[in-house]
């Protein structure tokens, strides 16, 4: 019953013990100690919101990449200590390891694109292990996280053309 608590949970943070303990036929305090007992070990990690931040005009834009790399596994180790050494760095949001053709997927942050290229070229590329980059730039969000984002602009509507 655990999953199905922090699955409600992770699609709305915001909803109430009660509504959660109604949904799944438990009672407030079964509902209340599985959350606190997630909190406690770590399991639930933070709760935040989803936000549209093309529709906030006045914030200055972030701008976000998608950063694949790849790198040279270590005897004993893999990819665990490049990659905890790539996770601290300030400019990374996310990372995580793939398969296919590169072996890492990190997410950078950075005020403009050159924020971003002078992390790749001085910090990301530079280090041992790592063999090469590539870079692509977000340039639109569509989706987010399951959330649709900017679903009041569907853009100019297309005019039927029929052959006759």
């Amino acid at each position: 019953m655990k999953h199905k608590v922090l699955a409600l949970l992770e699609e709305n943070s915001n909803l109430p013990l009660e509504d959660i303990a109604v949904e799944l036929g438990l009672n407030l305090e079964e509902v209340a100690d599985i959350i606190q007992k997630a909190e406690s070990d770590g399991t639930i990690k933070r709760y935040k919101a989803v936000i549209d931040w093309e529709k906030l005009e006045e914030v200055g834009e972030k701008t976000l990449a998608f950063i694949e790399v790849r790198v040279t596994p270590e005897r004993d180790y893999g990819f665990e200590r490049v990659a905890n050494r790539i996770k601290k760095f300030n400019e990374v949001h996310s990372l995580y390891l793939l398969s296919g053709g590169y072996d890492l997927h990190v997410v950078v942050e950075g005020d403009n694109i050159k924020d971003i290229a002078t992390f790749v070229s001085r910090k990301l590329s530079t280090m041992d292990n790592v063999l090469s980059t590539a870079t692509h730039f977000l340039l639109k969000t569509y989706k987010n996280d399951g959330d649709i984002m900017n679903d009041d602009e569907e853009g100019p509507e297309r005019i039927p053309i029929s052959a006759s």
